[in-house]
């Protein structure tokens, strides 16, 4: 019988001290086992699955959630909150709502990177599956065990070659960018009065 690992426990220890700190506890009303069973799955009777088999029927039922019927992770009634995968975020896997990210392997590929960040730099759905644009609720944090600090320089001097302009407060396409003349006599216009 599979039991839970050690990230497994130390999760749902850490995860309920925080759960139960004033201000915390009125936002998640799910127990910790919920809020990561995307990862440590378990059958109708409690038992943890052996995901590892590839095209296994737990296999299957453990990646459902996550790979195939991802809008239900919208659904604020859908516990499950926190995933942990080998796999998740490569190729193949489009969820806006993912908020923070931690590598627990040294990732040698610039294209295995750029797929890894780029799952956390999509705007964010709301549970209506309208994009969010409030910079509060995009933010991306990386827990890495290496440093990203080349990896960021190097996409933003090929994002800069390509048009976009980074500026303190926000991101500028240069490509967008226009030229407007007024017509004259605009500011005795109704429609502009009004506006």
């Amino acid at each position: 019988t599979p039991e839970k690992g050690k990230f497994a426990i130390w999760f749902e220890e850490i995860f309920e001290q925080y759960r139960q700190k004033p201000e915390f506890n009125a936002l998640y009303p799910f127990t910790a086992l919920a809020a990561h069973s995307g990862y440590f799955s378990s059958d109708k009777q409690g038992h943890f699955k052996d995901s590892t088999e590839k095209g296994s029927a737990d296999d299957n039922d453990t990646y459902a959630l996550i790979m195939k019927d991802k809008e239900r992770l919208l659904d604020p009634t859908v516990p499950l909150r926190f995933i942990f995968s080998h796999s998740a975020l490569r190729e193949g896997w489009d969820n806006p709502n993912v908020f923070q990210i931690c590598t627990l392997a040294e990732t040698t590929s610039e294209l295995k990177k750029r797929q890894e960040i780029g799952r956390g730099l999509r705007l964010a759905v709301n549970d209506k599956g309208e994009r969010v644009t409030d910079r509060n609720v995009n933010h991306l944090t990386i827990i890495a065990n290496e440093t990203y600090e080349d990896f960021a320089k190097t996409l933003q001097i090929e994002f800069e070659e390509q048009g976009i302009k980074f500026k303190t407060d926000m991101i500028h396409n240069e490509r967008t960018k226009v030229t407007v003349r007024l017509k004259k006599g605009f500011n005795l216009a109704q429609r502009f009065t009004e506006l």
